[in-house]
């Protein structure tokens, strides 16, 4: 099963990062279209990484504390658990079949390989990098985006 965590929580530090104020769960989460829970269960792991800060009470909500320059997509990768990467599994119906096993071994390799890949090209790519790829305006055409 595909998990799409992982860019949930990038959409909303790229959002954060243009904020000038802090940013509630209930607006993080309209810019989401999901539940404020499910904001604030992904917040958890950012703040407990150092890279988001919550305050209470009126005019609170979610600041980012980190630098953008310096955070990779791997840092945002470990900070929401390593989702899963790849979402093809061993095939374990008939574990005495030598096709099976042999089938399951060579692909459980090529698979680790190609996670490997794809982690090391997270730790090439910062927030910074990933911002600058929005849209020369970006406050602008992503409002109207999400007014939709």
């Amino acid at each position: 099963m595909k998990s799409s965590k992982l860019l949930d929580v990038l959409h909303i530090v790229l959002h954060m990062s243009d904020a000038d104020s802090a940013l509630t769960s209930e607006k993080l989460a309209q810019s989401m279209k999901t539940n404020p829970v499910v904001v604030r269960r992904i917040m958890a792991g950012l703040r407990e990484q150092g890279l988001v800060t919550s305050e209470k009470g009126h005019g609170g909500g979610w600041r980012l504390s980190c630098d953008l320059n310096k955070v990779t997509l791997l840092d945002i990768y470990k900070a929401v658990d390593s989702p899963t990467l790849l979402a093809i599994g061993s095939r374990n119906t008939s574990p005495q079949c030598l096709v099976e096993q042999a089938v399951n071994t060579t692909t459980h390799k090529v698979f680790e390989e190609a996670e490997q890949q794809i982690l090391s090209q997270f730790h090439n790519v910062t927030l910074a990098d990933l911002h600058k790829t929005i849209q020369k305006n970006p406050r602008v055409e992503h409002e109207q985006h999400h007014k939709k």
